[in-house]
């Protein structure tokens, strides 16, 4: 392909549907020519050339696609990251930051996305050999990046599992305060008279979660993690088992798992709004969840909270979107599609605030403080602690804990899908005469290596592993990676050319407004958040403990291992492309040096 001419590689035909595959260059000198003019890349109606085949597996319903991509995007952090940060940033003031956000940032790189994959039909890595092969090396670093995320994130998930089979009783274990691992500071107030809540008191909620489950207490921290919970190693065992028969044959698999695992959640979440929406106290906690400060608008730190939330909820930079987009058929409305899943994505956040704030305002009320004083909390202390506490004190608790944990498990199963999904596309794609019939072996393979990789979060002080990763494994490293993907496709490959790209799909281009934001926007609405959380970075603290100096030396050292790929490779490929290094050093126009990019 990459001996053809340049005219032919920007050139290619459909016939009924289908993408015409060139065998050779004789077979491509034997087509008919397309629009006119010298410049052929600037032609009518551009069609992709593409040398994949129609073997390429394809979504076998357009809603096992939908599902999969609605799945990937809502995930725990609809659940926990966006009613914390939406009533700490202004309540319902915080809703105009985060639709500008989305509109202007988010949903267009959303966009971008659906449509790279789904035009080129190739995964994260392969894909920049048609885009700008100097920027190969963000595929790689989307891959390194997915690995890191896998160590982690199925680890709360593995939580999640222990809560759901510890659930499975007439009494709740968290309920109470009468078992071996409580401590004397632990304090239960619900249907009680006459209970002091203190700075020192704890909930049988929190003892169950840090003491039980997580066994924090035989850790000093990072120094000495000690050793690995069973329980948690069986429960991530079993997960593992869950995603790899849902991932081994392909999408054909994993449509079908995304029917239950994508559309159970929200039938949870209806039950529990209900519930919560009949709480004493509840109205507390949605007038605290909605309450505008407009104040906080004048805040830059707000308007950070609003840009991080929409491109962290939406997952642009990951190649998910990317990976599962490959898999449509070449015709397929991505417009729509990135337009109804965004919106999706974003209504379930703003729909699991009216979740999680009702029953805050019930706990406020049973412990006669302000809502304020139990919202305090954030990421998973959320959904293993806050939360668990207030249906553990409800009619009918047992069921209520099972759904609630039975939801938490699948919004998290659906991200690793298409977590790994990313991972094993890119690289399938990348190197297809050996993985492509060896696909069964080669995610079995990368399974193990992410359950390997997940054991020190097993551990005693496997909290805080899972603190760190969290932070660095994929925090500034992605955002920069996927404001250098913006700048590649818009600047390099060039926006006209994307346009046509997508005209050559939906039969109508991209209207200036997704134009302007593709080349100017979105990429400075990442940058804005990279200089942003660079510039202001609190300690790294989890349960009152504080991470030594090193553990961020550390946590730095994680987020660059993936970034530098991009950088390697570019010197790569400057050094081994005949004459570009020496063109490049004698100061001669620039041309033949971005022609790397075609």
């Amino acid at each position: 392909f990459e001996a053809l001419p340049l005219n032919l590689q920007k050139r290619g035909r459909i016939n009924d549907g289908k993408r015409l595959v060139i065998n050779s260059p004789a077979q491509a000198g034997s087509l008919p020519a397309q629009g006119t003019g010298a410049n052929p890349g600037s032609a009518a109606n551009p069609m992709p050339l593409m040398t994949q085949t129609d073997s390429r597996d394809k979504w076998s319903k357009k809603m096992d696609f939908l599902l999969s991509v609605i799945g990937f995007a809502v995930d725990l952090g609809n659940v926990w990251r966006f009613p914390y940060i939406c009533y700490q940033n202004g309540g319902g003031a915080f809703l105009i930051p985060y639709t500008l956000m989305a509109v202007f940032g988010g949903v267009p790189l959303f966009y971008m996305e659906l449509a790279l994959g789904q035009f080129h039909r190739t995964g994260a890595i392969p894909i920049w050999k048609r885009i700008c092969p100097i920027f190969k090396g963000i595929g790689f670093a989307i891959c390194i990046i997915g690995l890191y995320v896998s160590f982690y994130y199925n680890t709360i998930i593995a939580w999640a599992l222990y809560y759901f089979y510890s659930s499975f009783t007439s009494s709740l274990p968290w309920t109470s305060c009468d078992n071996p691992w409580n401590t004397p500071n632990c304090t239960n107030y619900f249907g009680k008279n006459n209970v002091t809540w203190s700075n020192f008191s704890k909930s049988p909620a929190e003892e169950f979660y840090m003491r039980k489950v997580l066994e924090i207490q035989k850790s000093s921290g990072l120094y000495d993690v000690g050793g690995i919970r069973w329980q948690l190693l069986l429960c991530l065992l079993l997960i593992f088992t869950i995603v790899y028969f849902s991932l081994w044959k392909g999408v054909k698999t994993s449509g079908k798992v995304v029917w239950v695992t994508a559309t159970l959640p929200y039938v949870v979440l209806l039950i529990l709004l209900i519930r919560g929406a009949t709480l004493p106290g509840a109205w507390r906690g949605v007038v605290f969840y909605l309450r505008p400060n407009w104040e906080k608008l004048l805040s830059t730190a707000v308007w950070v909270d609003a840009a991080a939330q929409i491109f962290f909820s939406l997952g642009p930079g990951f190649g998910v979107l990317l990976a599962l987009a490959s898999y449509n058929h070449f015709n397929n409305n991505c417009y729509r599609d990135a337009i109804v899943t965004s919106v999706v994505n974003c209504l379930t956040s703003f729909l699991s605030g009216f979740v999680i704030f009702t029953v805050l305002g019930y706990m406020a009320e049973m412990r006669d403080v302000e809502v304020e004083d139990v919202a305090k909390d954030k990421g998973p202390s959320l959904l293993f602690i806050t939360y668990p506490e207030a249906i553990a004190n409800m009619m009918g608790s047992t069921f209520f804990a099972i759904i609630f944990f039975l939801m938490v498990i699948t919004l998290g199963l659906d991200s690793t899908f298409g977590g790994l999904e990313a991972v094993i596309t890119a690289i399938v794609d990348e190197y297809p005469h050996i993985l492509a019939k060896r696909r069964e072996l080669f995610v079995l393979g990368l399974i193990t290596m992410c359950f390997l990789g997940s054991l020190t979060t097993l551990t005693h002080g496997g909290a805080y592993v899972v603190k760190l990763l969290e932070e660095f494994g994929a925090g500034c490293s992605i955002l920069a990676v996927v404001l250098l993907e913006a700048i590649a496709v818009s600047w390099f490959y060039g926006i006209q050319r994307f346009c046509n790209d997508v005209k050559s799909m939906l039969g109508f281009a991209p209207g200036m407004f997704w134009q302007v934001c593709w080349v100017a926007i979105s990429p400075a609405f990442l940058a804005f958040i990279i200089v942003s959380s660079l510039l202001d970075q609190p300690p790294l603290m989890l349960f009152d403990y504080q991470y030594p100096e090193w553990s961020i030396s550390v946590g730095y050292l994680i987020g660059a291992s993936s970034f530098i790929c991009i950088p390697v490779y570019m010197v790569y490929k400057l050094v081994w492309t005949p004459g570009s290094l020496k063109i490049l050093l004698s100061k001669q126009p620039l041309t033949p040096v971005l022609s790397l990019c075609f």
